[in-house]
């Protein structure tokens, strides 16, 4: 491997991905791993010790710890426990643990509002901020957070996510702004319509829709995991080095359309 292209391993470098137990920031965290980054996954359900054996089958550690991200002694407990496991250093943070729910404006409960914004953008700060600490006090780090294509789009039935998203998208401008001459890059990921498990089943279910949305996309299909792995290695790469407060889409070409 030529000099240049070692800008892109992570091999010795150690990552905690937040909602890593499934889905995208599951597959994300196999990006990672598969450039060579030591990983604690971190998630509030017990599934993430099953995912972390699953992507320890080879290559380096993986670990799983379950935490809260939106309550902060619980998050203190599992940061702590997580930087324990990567012996006490970290350079990368995926904080991408999120959650939704549907439900037209005028009816959406101010409980599940609040709930979502609590996981979705103060879950968020919290963990940048503590991995922000330890970070600005290494003099290196890349902070990764998950918005979405809903950070440019009103999009309807979902008040508290896109509002929520709209949050991370302004809180990476604000983290990369005090961080970045400290040596500290925080960035975004804006993942747009994206297979998961909630959706995997959508063609079948609801083809007029799936339809639709494809039409809009140039692409002309919805994104995968795989279709995140590698703006993520990128910007937890030496290669990203310059690259600070900047909201990537991975839309397929949605926004522009």
């Amino acid at each position: 491997m030529n000099d240049f292209m070692k800008k892109f391993s992570l091999e010795g470098k150690k990552a905690i991905v937040t909602g890593g137990a499934r889905g995208l920031n599951y597959g994300i965290a196999q990006g990672l791993h598969a450039a060579g980054a030591e990983i604690v996954l971190m998630d509030i359900q017990e599934l993430v010790y099953e995912s972390a054996e699953k992507l320890r089958e080879d290559g380096a550690p993986v670990y799983g710890v379950v935490g809260d991200v939106s309550k902060s002694e619980a998050l203190d407990q599992a940061y702590a426990k997580a930087l324990e496991l990567l012996g006490g250093r970290l350079d990368i943070l995926i904080n991408g643990a999120g959650i939704q729910y549907r439900c037209q404006a005028e009816d959406f409960p101010e409980e599940r509002f609040r709930q979502i914004l609590d996981v979705n953008l103060v879950g968020v700060f919290l963990m940048a901020q503590r991995a922000g600490r330890t970070m600005l006090a290494q003099g290196h780090g890349k902070i990764i957070n998950i918005a979405s294509l809903s950070c440019f789009f009103g999009a309807s039935m979902i008040a508290g996510y896109t509002a929520s998203k709209g949050g991370v998208g302004q809180l990476t401008k604000v983290l990369s702004t005090e961080w970045a001459g400290r040596g500290v890059n925080v960035n975004a990921i804006a993942p747009g319509y994206m297979v998961t498990e909630l959706t995997a089943n959508i063609k079948e279910v609801n083809p007029e829709q799936y339809n639709n949305i494809c039409t809009r996309i140039p692409k002309g299909r919805w994104g995968t995991a795989e279709d995140l792995q590698g703006v993520a290695v990128f910007l937890a790469s030496d290669a990203s080095d310059y690259i600070t407060g900047t909201i990537n889409l991975v839309d397929g070409g949605y926004a522009v359309k």
